[in-house]
């Protein structure tokens, strides 16, 4: 069976921390796994413009043996003069596997439904998953066990990080807060999704308009842009909106004494997080965007072990050639 990861509870609990194993081990012996020996091809579909997200996969999948494809914003037929559900059948005779940072969820779930190769969301409107692996990484090599951990993440709660954020942690047994404005809050499916998962790992989870509540000896603090693409013509009100929910020293201060702050970047000093605070002793910005590069090998290589697919298995774990 191909597995796909669209959704960060696409990974079991179990699953989850064999990933962040992995990317461990990744992180410590670069290239100690090949599963793209060949080399094979990976295509990296943008939608939406990147910086991380294009050189961590590219690096990645160059680690991994194999070889990016990268299909920048216009340069394919993909959804416009060609279906979704073609797209995904020519890739799978071609491809590895496809990464795919796009608009609606709806797309990449249509993709995997008739891909028979692993796809990847690198990022949606809905959720931002392979950001939350790293996050993780991030905190379990400072914090070491994240089961029990609590993080708070503060500004808009409606938006893609927020979610992931939610089921992501919950998955890893972590008690997780987010905070917004009324209006500005996570879906309550979102919500519903993440208790489920809390209640079979031991996390918990927050949602409420106050800050401070969130905050509380909060062992890592977050936040992400206030204005997200497409979101330009709104900045300004939307800086009145989220202005209570900055993290500046202040708020930091209502953390745990030992908290790490986390943003996905970019980040805009002096909006949703204070340049002392961002540039700052707590910060693991950088350690956080480095660990995009070793999550997503993980993940992949993960990916196609699972579905049979790896070049460096044994003969006798990998799937039959069906493309």
């Amino acid at each position: 069976m191909t597995r796909h990861f669209l959704v960060d509870t696409d990974l079991t609990p179990d699953e989850q921390a064999s990933v962040l194993d992995l990317a461990a081990s990744l992180k410590a012996d670069r290239f100690s796994r090949r599963p793209l020996a060949g080399p094979q091809t990976v295509g990296v579909v943008f939608d939406k413009t990147s910086t991380r997200t294009r050189v961590s996969f590219a690096t990645g999948v160059s680690d991994l043996g194999g070889s990016p494809l990268i299909i920048n914003p216009g340069e394919s037929q993909l959804g416009h003069k060609e279906s979704i559900a073609d797209s995904a059948r020519v890739f799978s005779r071609m491809l590895a596997a496809v990464v795919w940072r796009t608009y609606e969820q709806a797309g990449l779930e249509e993709m995997a439904e008739h891909s028979t190769v692993p796809v990847v969301n690198g990022l949606s409107d809905d959720y931002h998953p392979c950001q939350i692996l790293a996050d993780l990484l991030t905190l379990r090599e400072h914090f070491g066990d994240l089961a029990g951990r609590t993080l708070a993440y503060v500004g808009d709660a409606a938006n893609n990080m927020a979610n992931s954020y939610l089921l992501g942690c919950a998955t890893a047994g972590m008690h997780v807060r987010v905070a917004g404005p009324e209006g500005y809050l996570p879906r309550e499916d979102v919500v519903a999704a993440a208790r489920e998962r809390a209640g079979a790992t031991g996390g918990s989870v927050l949602v409420t308009t106050d800050a401070r509540e969130a905050l509380a000896g909060a062992d890592a603090v977050v936040t992400d842009t206030w204005v997200s693409m497409g979101q330009e013509s709104e900045k300004a009100e939307r800086t009145e909106i989220f202005a209570a929910y900055s993290v500046t020293a202040e708020a930091m201060a209502l953390a745990a004494q030992d908290a790490v702050f986390l943003h996905c970047l970019p980040a805009y000093r002096g909006l949703e997080v204070a340049a002392e605070v961002i540039d700052g002793p707590a910060s693991l910005v950088w350690d956080e965007a480095e660990n995009r590069l070793h999550a997503q090998k993980a993940l992949l290589t993960f990916l196609l072990d699972s579905s049979g697919l790896s070049a460096d298995l044994p003969a006798a774990l990998r799937r039959e050639e069906t493309r």
